[in-house]
């Protein structure tokens, strides 16, 4: 049950101690398949940091870190924004820092 704010009322939460999240082998998913469980996982991560249990965010951290391990062994040469570097966010002016270019990125 969600509070006015959207995110899940705490009065109502569930004991996830003892649940194990396994999924499917991040090796055995197709390239579709894992890019729609990275953005499950994703969109998932600040309730489950906010709210999960201890034992629910250590098998998040593990499910996420497969499925990004297995992503990246994927694609080893996947582009780099220039400005997701170091080099490249030092190398802004102050206002690019205000308006940027991707936002959400």
């Amino acid at each position: 049950m969600a509070s006015p704010g959207g995110y899940p009322d705490r009065r109502y939460a569930y004991d996830e101690r003892g649940i194990t999240m396994t999924g499917v082998e991040p090796n055995r998913l197709d390239d579709q398949q894992l890019m729609k469980e990275l953005e499950n996982i994703h969109r998932t991560r600040h309730d489950t940091l906010l709210y999960g249990s201890n034992d629910a965010l250590r098998v998040h951290n593990d499910r996420m870190a497969q499925l990004e391990g297995e992503y990246l062994r994927r694609n080893p040469r996947r582009p780099v924004a220039a400005g997701r570097t170091r080099e490249g966010a030092r190398g802004r002016s102050s206002a690019d820092r205000a308006t940027p270019a991707n936002p959400g990125t």
